[in-house]
């Protein structure tokens, strides 16, 4: 008789991201995940596994959740800014350092000049950390090109990381990142630019398109343009809104069906009232407030109120979060935000998966992905808790 599953996962304990809400991360103590085809097949407890695998893995007690997502990353990108860090830890502002060519723009200036092969080298060390943490999907950002060529350039790499490693990567354009120095122009006509030349251009190689809305880049007319652009290339928005200020960013992103705000430091509860609405998701990224150092954190408990789903992304950048660890955000986001376990862990899953679009993953359910991340630990909990320390022992991309 032909074996129902082509695999099986036994001896292990379930979060399954997919219980009620009073109990939502769905714990079966003692339980089995079984695959066809790259496919979730059955997910219960292990004595009503209903047939027989080809092959079977003892998972040695290991806790499984759905593969873990990174749904905000700015993974690729020239050089890096220790030095900056440096200078600011000695006393200069962020004014002195981007007069002396500091800031964003020396990232743009390093990725502009890297080959495509020197920002895939660079960066596959970094994807590679993640994956050896539970992380089966990463979303990568544009945005360090400023030009229609480089930016195209940083989606390429981004898609040829996706096909060198076993992991699922997402692209982003964030052409609207900020205003290039040598653009001969303004914002607005910058803005203009994006949606005329650069978005039509990306074409096949991203998957959304992302906006820098504030007052140190762009407004939220000027981002409206390139929205319209996007919806006109048939691509989904994501917006990053209200970090430095409320300039209605979250009720922009609403408005335009975003699938996520991101940041939201200085976001109105009306603002996040309408982002429920719309089913946008927000985007907590506490790397960014723990480096920047910043007093003003995210309403956690408007979001609450509102029903808003939280996702919980590292923001790897440069800049303003060097974070290469998802597990040390889910700490960070328990601590700084005052996460719970639950939401935190939601938050790399299900919600994560909410904010890229993505239907297929985030859960332990029959028909999705089967996308798995293994951790020898005693409790969920213990993900949120340790500090520097990774329990993962395996992944399951596409059932493999």
């Amino acid at each position: 008789m032909k074996p129902m599953f082509d695999r099986v996962w036994l001896n292990a304990h379930l979060a399954t991201m997919d219980g009620p809400s009073a109990a939502p991360l769905g714990i079966i103590e003692d339980g089995a995940v079984a695959s066809r085809n790259g496919r979730i097949a059955w997910v219960g407890r292990r004595a009503d596994l209903p047939g027989q695998a080809t092959e079977t893995v003892d998972c040695a007690g290991a806790w499984i959740l759905p593969g873990l997502i990174d749904c905000h990353t700015h993974l690729v990108f020239g050089g890096n800014r220790a030095a900056e860090f440096e200078q600011r830890l000695a006393g200069a502002t962020y004014e002195q350092i981007a007069r002396a060519g500091g800031g964003i723009f020396s990232s743009v200036r390093a990725t502009r000049s890297a080959s495509s092969k020197e920002l895939f080298n660079s960066a596959l060390p970094r994807l590679q950390g993640l994956m050896a943490e539970g992380v089966t999907t990463v979303e990568i950002k544009s945005g360090y090109g400023l030009q229609l060529e480089s930016e195209l350039k940083m989606l390429r790499v981004a898609r040829r990381l996706g096909e060198a490693e076993r992991v699922q990567v997402v692209t982003t354009l964030l052409a609207a990142h900020a205003v290039p120095p040598d653009f001969a122009g303004g914002a607005a006509a910058y803005a203009q630019y994006v949606a005329e030349e650069i978005i039509p251009a990306s074409a096949g190689l991203a998957d959304a398109v992302d906006a820098f809305c504030e007052t140190i880049a762009f407004s939220p007319a000027q981002t409206a343009v390139v929205f319209a652009a996007a919806r006109a290339a048939g691509l989904p928005v994501k917006l990053h809104a209200d970090q430095l200020s409320d300039l209605g960013g979250a009720a922009l992103a609403a408005a335009h069906g975003a699938l996520s705000a991101d940041h939201l430091e200085h976001a109105s509860a009306e603002g996040l009232r309408a982002m429920a609405q719309a089913g946008t998701v927000a985007v907590l990224l506490p790397g960014a407030t723990y480096f920047l150092r910043e007093a003003r954190h995210p309403d956690i408990a408007a979001m609450r109120q509102a029903g808003v789903r939280m996702a919980l992304s590292t923001d790897m950048n440069p800049g303003s979060s060097p974070a290469r660890s998802l597990l040390l955000m889910l700490n960070m986001g328990c601590t700084l935000f005052r996460l719970t376990v639950e939401e935190a862990l939601l938050g790399v899953t299900c919600h994560a998966a909410a904010a890229l679009g993505l239907e297929d993953r985030g859960l332990l359910r029959a028909g999705l992905r089967c996308d798995l991340a293994l951790f020898q630990v005693n409790r969920p909990a213990e993900l949120c808790y340790w500090l520097g320390h990774n329990p993962c022992s395996g992944r399951v991309v596409g059932g493999e």
